[in-house]
């Protein structure tokens, strides 16, 4: 049994969860899962610099096909995620910039999935070894429960990747890293289902993904990423071509050419 069954086989027994409903989208309980094998291995997380990186291409594309002034958008929402407090302090700050800068309201919850990344990666290294089973975490998770998108899960299926010298492909991605196929994962399979029932649109066009896409029952979920997640796995070396093309047929152009440069910043 490979060690990535293993953990999978032994996630309540690693964690007490016993009605595990995601594994990914609550970023803190993927880091306890890991934890329980060993501390270091946090390591293996998207460091700052990439995060900033991928961060700063995302806004840029974002400004430029929406014709948006940045207008300090971009310097302070940095600002706010190298701020040295607690993480519901730096999310605070992270809110105060996306209500100052309202034209970018679109991006706030996949850049907060950035900040999760981004606090797992640096801030938590600086925190005492228990931190994640402390009374302040606790209220961390109750009171972010509710943000984010299924963006982290890809985040997370690239790093993956990339620790195991694997290119990303889409079936993977569902059969091994969601596991859409388990029955304890079933959640996962109504959230990602168009994905599932459409994998040969990663082997066509932008064009033929967009035009698909008006057409199908998207989950809630997935309703917004279904084109940036299946642009990617087109392409996931994030061609200038590719980028184009999005912004040509996405009826969403600012924001799925920016969650797709985003993406692709993160992957290579």
């Amino acid at each position: 049994m490979s060690q990535k069954v293993l953990v999978k086989k032994n996630i309540d027994k690693l964690t007490g969860y016993k009605n595990l409903k995601t594994k990914a989208r609550n970023y803190n309980f993927v880091v306890q899962v890991i934890q329980s094998y060993h501390p270091k291995i946090l390591k293996i997380l998207i460091m700052d610099n990439r995060v900033k990186k991928a961060l700063s291409a995302a806004i840029n594309k974002y400004a430029e096909v929406s014709a948006t002034n940045v207008e300090g958008f971009e310097t302070e929402l940095l600002a706010a995620f190298e701020l040295d407090v607690n993480f519901l302090d730096k999310a605070t700050a992270f809110d105060a910039v996306f209500d100052s800068h309202p034209k970018f309201e679109e991006l706030r919850e996949v850049f907060f999935d950035l900040l999760m990344v981004n606090f797992f990666s640096s801030d938590v290294q600086k925190l005492e070894d228990d931190y994640l089973e402390s009374d302040e975490w606790a209220n961390i998770e109750e009171e972010t429960i509710d943000r984010g998108t299924e963006l982290l899960n890809l985040l997370l299926y690239i790093k993956e990747c990339k620790d195991e010298d694997l290119d990303p492909e889409l079936g993977d991605f569902l059969k091994e890293f969601l596991l859409v196929e388990d029955d304890e994962f079933q959640d996962e399979f109504e959230i990602y289902e168009e994905l599932i029932s459409n994998q040969q649109l990663a082997e066509s066009s932008v064009e033929e993904i967009c035009k698909t896409a008006a057409n199908l029952n998207i989950s809630e979920e997935m309703q917004e990423l279904f084109v940036p997640f299946m642009a990617f796995f087109l392409d996931v070396e994030g061609s200038a071509e590719t980028t184009k093309e999005i912004i040509q047929f996405s009826s969403n152009k600012s924001f799925d050419s920016a969650t797709y440069i985003l993406i692709t910043t993160i992957n290579n």
